[in-house]
């Protein structure tokens, strides 16, 4: 994740949605995206899925029937 612009954010929360400072301050920075109309998390591509399996193989386990 890049640096936050804090001061565009505050003033998005203060001014743009009517927050409390309060209130902005408890918020993280997925629910502050989330309320600004952003999702919290972009789905998941095919080319990502193909890397993650690539990154942890399903590998089959022996079994141990000692």
């Amino acid at each position: 994740m890049g640096r936050l612009d804090w001061p565009a954010l505050l003033r998005l929360g203060l001014e743009g949605l009517r927050l409390s400072p309060e209130a902005f301050w408890r918020l993280t920075p997925a629910e502050l995206r989330i309320m600004l109309g952003a999702s919290a998390v972009a789905p998941l591509s095919r080319a990502r899925l193909d890397e993650l399996l690539r990154a942890y193989p399903d590998v089959e386990k022996e079994e141990d029937h000692g």
